[in-house]
């Protein structure tokens, strides 16, 4: 199974495809400025990252020319998050509180494949500034800490996730089993 990551500058890249590669997946780090016709790929990481997004119509690379033509399941972390809460109509601000090292995670969607078999309460790591602070229309809201309202979310109808935290940080409770999620979602 074919998963990049596409590095959106995150300083956790490489334990996101060193996840993926323990896991059994084929992987590879690409630069977010890779042609949607070089993506070969059955699923997608998009990576973590610094630059700020808040009220702002920077691209993330070339992100958006393949988000809308690739039909494979998608798993965005914080920055790549952001840019799916920004790029389906949402709005991304700076957060009240940001968020950096152990938060306290509240599963709000335990049913979805995201979560599914996952504790209701979890330690996840987290490093940011800006969060989705309204999440487009019609999408679902998985997760919440007390700092943050959507700290994770899905598309209504494609099988794209975003987290704004890092499942890929060996701190966080349940990371591997995420990615694991992730991947069958890749197999179907």
């Amino acid at each position: 199974m074919k998963i990049p990551v596409i590095d959106n500058g995150g300083q956790w890249t490489h334990r996101e495809w060193r996840v993926l590669r323990d896991l059994g997946a084929e992987t590879r780090i690409v630069p977010n400025t890779t042609p949607f016709a070089e993506l070969d790929a059955d699923g997608v990481v998009l990576s973590g990252g610094a630059l700020s997004l808040e009220g702002t119509e920077t691209p993330l690379g070339r992100v958006a020319e393949w988000i809308d033509s690739a039909h494979v399941p998608v798993l965005a972390i914080c920055v790549g998050h952001q840019f799916l809460g920004r790029h389906f109509g949402g709005r991304v601000a700076r957060a009240g509180a940001p968020e950096f090292g152990s938060v306290q995670l509240t599963v709000d969607r335990p049913d979805h494949p995201l979560f599914r078999e996952l504790p209701s309460q979890l330690r996840v790591w987290a490093s940011h500034n800006d969060s989705v602070v309204e999440p487009p229309a019609g999408w679902q809201v998985l997760a919440h800490s007390p700092a943050c309202a959507v700290e994770a979310m899905a598309h209504p109808t494609r099988p794209i996730w975003g987290v704004q935290f890092h499942p890929e940080v060996e701190h966080t409770q349940g990371g591997q089993e995420m990615f694991r999620h992730f991947l069958e979602a890749c197999r179907r």
